[in-house]
């Protein structure tokens, strides 16, 4: 395996290594968000606030499957991480040629099953008439390259588990460049609507998909499989099932509240849906710097649990909440003197009369949830690392928790305070599932310790 490409998270300053390892990830994801932001802009511009709004209203849905997708590779690559930290290279590449596997398999059944029933399921999401088919046309092609959205992001998990967070965002900025081209061509000159950007999305995900294969099949020595590797392990493959279906769960139970709320959200009216959509646009983009630190987490905990090396993983979850207390101060000061402009993108300004009530109300929804991002960090550094630790089960109870939070405003709140009640949801969530997160850390590495001195103490009784 090529040593330029791998790094190994066992050794070294904590802090120098999260910010080694985060800085290329997050410029991956500032960068894919950016071309995400391109589509909406391209639609809100060129297609309209219905249309917006009509992409905007399949948000949560869209979060429910492609979470669980992203869900599931990410606990894939948990073994992958624990093997690495270990230097077992041979039951890495058992535990390769079965993510393959499963993947193929996951890939079919879900793809068929979200393309025959999304449509019930906006009905179900109580979606407005006026924006039904542009959100059906659009939700409906991104869920037929739910193959391509896996393949990126299983090759590129298992890369990262492997140290190297650097090769995936050079594929995804290419992926990337290529998706605003097709946008603007899908829309401005073949004259589509909403399943344009859909179709840009997907095609720009199996390029990155296709890249990410062909690279790590020439970089990574321990990686490359022959036809004989690929077969089924059935030890294997209840181990990546086990990791990979709680974490894809968790995405998933947790969108069940976000479904709730949207359904919510729709039923305020388009003004309120494109003042979510816009808001959660610029949202997301600071999520970024989350979805970074989490992977990192993750990686840093797998590798060191794989090495036995439990003192560091404190060590792991301070380095993480040292960058995330730096990086709240900067968005929160970004969101109060831009946020407003930010948003302002999404829309076509020369409808006043909608757009200043839109853009109003999207910046409540951005000044809410930035002041809350410190709970946020705290849930990334705890979720990842357990899960990284291998306790992915538990993760569906984080989920869980945010799932009730959400869906508590959502019934509860949003009747009596409209969109004053939802712009509190997500800060709700984040505090619900820390209730769980917190003592269940400790309770995970009070396990650990039992665990590894149990071992240590019949060692050296069979060594006596």
């Amino acid at each position: 395996m090529k040593k330029s490409t791998a790094k190994d998270m066992t050794s070294g300053n904590p802090l120098k290594l999260f910010i080694a390892f985060m800085l290329p990830l997050l410029c991956g994801l500032l960068f894919q968000q950016f071309y995400n932001m391109v589509d909406t802009v391209i639609v809100g511009k060129f297609l309209g606030v219905n249309a917006l709004a009509g992409v905007g209203s399949t948000g949560s849905i869209n979060f429910l499957v492609i979470g669980f997708c992203t869900g599931i590779c990410a606990g894939f690559a948990i073994p992958i991480a624990q093997k690495f930290g270990q230097k077992d290279f041979e039951g890495l590449k058992v535990y390769t040629a079965n993510i393959f596997l499963l993947s193929a398999a996951f890939s079919v059944v879900l793809t068929l099953l979200t393309t025959l029933l999304c449509k019930n399921i906006l009905r179900l999401m109580n979606t407005g008439e006026d924006i039904f088919n542009e959100a059906y046309n659009y939700i409906f092609y991104i869920f037929l390259g739910i193959p391509a959205i896996i393949l990126y992001n299983m090759l590129s998990c298992i890369m990262r588990s492997l140290g190297d967070s650097k090769s995936p965002v050079f594929f995804l900025l290419i992926s990337s460049v290529l998706n605003i081209v097709l946008d603007l061509l899908t829309v401005t000159v073949l004259g589509m609507g909403v399943e344009g950007p859909a179709l840009a999305t997907v095609v720009s995900q199996g390029v990155s998909g296709i890249l990410c294969f062909i690279y790590m099949m020439k970089k990574f020595d321990i990686l490359r499989l022959k036809r004989e590797d690929l077969k089924i392990d059935i030890s294997a493959i209840k181990t990546l099932c086990a990791m990979g279906v709680p974490m894809g769960l968790q995405y998933s139970v947790t969108a069940i509240g976000s479904i709730v709320l949207q359904t919510a959200v729709n039923g305020l009216g388009t003004v309120a849906v494109a003042a979510v959509t816009a808001g959660g646009k610029v949202n997301q983009l600071f999520m970024c710097f989350f979805d970074a630190l989490g992977a990192t987490t993750a990686t840093f905990a797998g590798q060191n649990m794989g090495a036995g090396k439990l003192d560091r993983i404190k060590k792991g979850i301070s380095a993480s909440m040292i960058l995330g207390a730096v990086f709240c101060v900067i968005a929160i000061v970004v969101i109060i003197f831009f946020g407003y402009d930010i948003a302002a993108l999404f829309l076509d300004t020369t409808d006043a009369s909608i757009v200043g009530d839109v853009l109003k109300n999207a910046e409540k929804f951005l000044i809410t949830n930035g002041a809350f991002y410190i709970v946020l960090v705290l849930l990334h550094a705890l979720r990842f690392t357990i899960q990284g630790l291998g306790f992915s089960r538990v993760a569906i109870f984080a989920g869980g928790f945010e799932m009730l939070a959400r869906s508590t405003v959502a019934l509860l709140l949003v009747p009596h305070f409209a969109f004053g009640a939802v712009v509190f949801a997500n800060p709700a969530a984040w505090f619900a599932a820390n209730l769980f997160l917190v003592p269940c850390y400790f309770s995970v590495m009070k396990s650990l310790r039992l665990h590894a001195s149990a071992k240590n103490k019949e060692y050296a009784e069979q060594s006596a």
